[in-house]
């Protein structure tokens, strides 16, 4: 999504701040290093941050759950194959589209490399946004981020790709602003001052790290899908739900 230049300098400001706290603590990606632009990190403590996630009411209700590829969110794409609970999750960058992981077509000895990206392409199913338009509503919305504030302002790596996610899910009405969202962070990712959201950003409900669980008072999420005349070309010509989205007239 496009931004304001004000707005977009403020988001890479803080984004940077928090960057420099979360490379003592990440783990490094394989392909893209310490490059936080690149990848949401997996960090220490991760997994205690995806324990609380999934002791929590809203995992425990959810059967048909939207998981960003992040690195810190592998774990929990594992473990809610093993709880039989359905993924719904697109490539990096979004470029190759929307899959589906479904534990009930997938052999147990095989979870584990299905909930990696590059396990997931050749296990898991790919999807249309017709194929997702016939699906159930979506039960839970979880991503990584590249910093979060108390009232669940997200700003991630800068290039919008799971606020284009919220938007067309939204438009396809599979999510509406009554469907929980949460984030996983590290604590030092958790920021008390004010983030000034652009009207497409999204907010989650709950935060969850490795040592707290936070909940958001009144969560102000986007009432809109995708705004076309303010959507980045590049993205709209380099990721193809996007063209089918346009194409659909939604």
């Amino acid at each position: 999504m496009s931004t304001d230049h004000s707005i977009a300098d403020h988001k890479a400001s803080v984004r940077e701040r928090v960057w420099s706290e979360l490379r003592k603590v990440a783990v490094p990606d394989s392909r893209f290093h310490y490059d936080f632009g690149e990848f949401i990190a997996d960090f220490e403590g991760g997994e205690d941050a995806v324990a609380r996630l999934t002791a929590h009411a809203f995992y425990r209700d959810a059967q048909f759950i939207f998981i960003t590829p992040d690195n810190c969110l592998d774990r929990l794409r594992l473990q809610a194959l093993k709880d039989g609970k359905t993924v719904l999750m697109t490539t990096y960058s979004i470029k190759r589209g929307f899959w589906v992981l479904d534990p009930k077509t997938i052999s147990p000895e095989l979870y584990l490399y299905a909930s990696t990206l590059d396990g997931m392409e050749r296990v898991g199913r790919p999807v249309d946004l017709n194929d997702i338009a016939g699906m159930p509503a979506v039960d839970y919305m979880v991503t990584g981020t590249g910093a979060i504030n108390h009232e669940g302002v997200r700003f991630g790596k800068g290039h919008g790709f799971f606020d284009a996610e919220w938007g067309m899910l939204y438009q396809l009405q599979r999510i509406s602003t009554q469907t929980p969202c949460a984030a996983v962070v590290h604590d030092c990712q958790v920021l008390s001052e004010t983030l000034t959201p652009d009207v497409y950003d999204t907010v989650v409900d709950v935060i969850f790290t490795p040592t707290r669980t936070i909940s958001v008072k009144d969560p102000h999420k986007p009432t809109c899908g995708i705004i076309w005349d303010r959507l980045d070309q590049h993205m709209y010509d380099t990721i193809p739900p996007l063209q089918e989205l346009k194409a659909m007239g939604l």
